[in-house]
């Protein structure tokens, strides 16, 4: 079928990344990202607080494009450099995105994975799994309120094969960057951000549909504040 759409070959999805291998689903395309917003910096790191009250309403599809460049999009493409420092530029972090019913523009419920270089998100599960995610968070159900939850993972070896131990360490450095990347760009449009770290990593993973070696370290629900 994506043949006779596009008239390229399979191998050509596959090796750009735009089709996942082992579903044969293919990423959507976000918009643009700005790069001249009308918060400043301060402004934004002065408003910052973590938020555990959303209100119902939905996000625009330029809202979560603008969320997932902050916390790991593409900024200089020459070199493949991203929003948020990495030791070695090894980028051992993913970014995964659940998506309730209805609470995005143009997205169906479920869990994507952000695809840094195609500025694109890849299908992973079908439906809404907030409320899963938020029982497997301690039953955290507040989380369950917000549009859409980030879970961030870690695949230690792409990282810990140049450092070794040191690589975790660092990894760990990284994803304290990309969670306030996420808080202050979520200030800068207008919503709040919250933060968990206590959750059971297994119900996570499986809820998800997370590859094996890819481990959550911290999910930031995002949405309006009430």
């Amino acid at each position: 079928m994506i043949e006779r759409w596009f008239g390229l070959s399979l191998g050509f999805f596959l090796a750009m990344g735009l089709l996942d291998a082992r579903t044969g689903v293919a990423s959507i395309s976000l918009p643009k990202p700005s790069f001249d917003g009308k918060v400043s910096v301060e402004k934004a790191v002065k408003g910052r607080r973590t938020v555990r009250d959303f209100r119902e309403k939905s996000l625009s599809l330029n809202h979560l494009s603008q969320l997932v460049w902050a916390g790991q999009g593409i900024t200089d493409s020459s070199e493949n450099k991203r929003a948020a420092p990495s030791a070695g530029a090894l980028y051992p972090l993913d970014l995964y995105i659940v998506i309730g019913e209805n609470s995005v523009e143009k997205m169906e419920g479920g869990i994507y994975r952000y695809l840094p270089k195609e500025h694109s998100l890849l299908p992973i599960t079908k439906g809404d799994r907030r409320r899963e995610i938020a029982l497997a968070s301690l039953s955290q159900m507040w989380m369950a309120r917000a549009p859409v939850l980030f879970i961030i993972t870690a695949e230690y070896r792409r990282i810990t094969g140049k450092y070794g131990e040191r690589g975790f360490r660092y990894a760990l450095m990284e994803v304290g960057h990309v969670g306030q990347n996420l808080f202050l760009q979520a200030e800068a449009l207008g919503l709040g951000a919250g933060i968990v770290g206590a959750f059971n990593d297994s119900e996570v993973s499986n809820i998800s549909g997370l590859p094996p070696k890819h481990e959550p370290l911290l999910i930031m629900p995002v949405g309006y504040k009430k």
